[in-house]
């Protein structure tokens, strides 16, 4: 059984290794760059320890696995685009270091290779493999429409904000399992399983991204605290900060929400400690170690030897403890 790292070293190793040699040259330079600057590998390495819980030579589906890896930075381009982002892992977005055009060109590109690189599976496995990653695709647009169509609205429900993380982040990581188990020929049960699986972890993680958001130490986050704030965008903690406010404390954060000019520091600080007094931290954490439980829970139910779980399990605890 290989750990997380072997396997990140794995994944890591091959993406630097790919060829670009279609021309022009000018539209696979974004894709190169973009797949270049890093990143947690976490779908890739999600795929592999998902096939590594049945069989022992996961590097037999790299290809497929950076096909997941590929398409997730094909998203981050074009959002990067839509939200106007600057800087992405500490270096330019592709729009700003060439120009929007090439930000669209450039990943409509990416996801036709994601495609490619997903279909280089066994035959019989080409279907299942497919339609399971199709309707993943599928299931993020609608993810990032929500995401969007939240920043009009002051009535988001905390429930509405969960199938929002869901469709956007956490179908991705389930997918990523999914696969992983589908080319090991897993019994369907526990593909499913393991779906489930990474939908929980998705969950948490997204919502970990929110937390470290407002609490993180900017120097291990890699990049300002306070963007969710700054920006007024719907999170698990601004939704709950105005359901359990009191009214002095909704007012305040009503006023901040609709203010037009402000100060970012003072902004962010101040409705930082409208979440303290709230208890908003605390909450999210909270639901945090839920969503990780339940994790560990469905992978309880995943017949494998204990032992053949241990990587993976180590690997949702090393996530569940991040800060970055």
């Amino acid at each position: 059984m290989k750990t997380s790292n072997d396997i990140l070293k794995l994944v890591n190793d091959y993406l630097g290794q790919l060829p670009y040699e279609r021309k022009p040259k000018s539209l696979y330079e974004p894709v190169k760059y973009v797949l270049s600057i890093g990143g947690k590998r976490i779908r890739p390495v999600l795929a592999l320890m998902g096939y590594n819980l049945w069989k022992e030579d996961p590097e037999s589906i790299l290809m497929p696995a950076v096909g997941l890896e590929t398409y997730h930075n094909y998203t981050l381009l074009h959002d990067d685009l839509m939200d106007q982002a600057d800087m992405r892992r500490g270096h330019e977005t592709v729009h700003r270091r060439w120009d929007a055009n090439k930000a669209i060109l450039s990943g409509d590109s990416m996801l036709v290779l994601a495609y490619q690189r997903m279909q280089q599976v066994p035959a019989d496995k080409l279907p299942a493999v497919l339609n399971l990653f199709t309707e993943t695709a599928l299931e993020i647009g609608e993810g990032q429409e929500y995401d969007m169509s939240f920043e009009t609205r002051n009535d988001v429900t905390e429930d509405e904000y969960i199938e929002m993380i869901r469709l956007k982040t956490s179908v991705l990581l389930a997918c990523a399992l999914k696969m992983g188990a589908l080319l090991a020929d897993a019994p369907q049960e526990d593909a499913e399983r393991l779906y489930r699986v990474g939908e929980q972890v998705g969950l948490a993680f997204q919502l970990q991204d929110d937390l470290l958001d407002v609490y993180g130490d900017p120097a291990v986050f890699g990049k300002a605290i306070g963007g969710d704030i700054a920006s007024n965008k719907k999170t698990y903690m601004l939704i709950n900060a105005f359901n359990r406010a009191n009214d002095k404390q909704r007012a305040e954060l009503t006023r901040w929400i609709n203010a037009k000019t402000f100060n970012r520091e003072v902004k962010v600080a101040e409705v930082t400690r409208l979440y303290d007094e709230i208890g908003i931290r605390q909450l999210c954490e909270e639901k945090i170690n839920y969503y990780f439980e339940q994790a560990s829970q469905t992978l309880n139910e995943v017949n494998v030897p204990e032992d053949r779980k241990a990587q993976l399990r180590a690997y949702m605890d090393e996530l569940l403890h991040r800060n970055k």
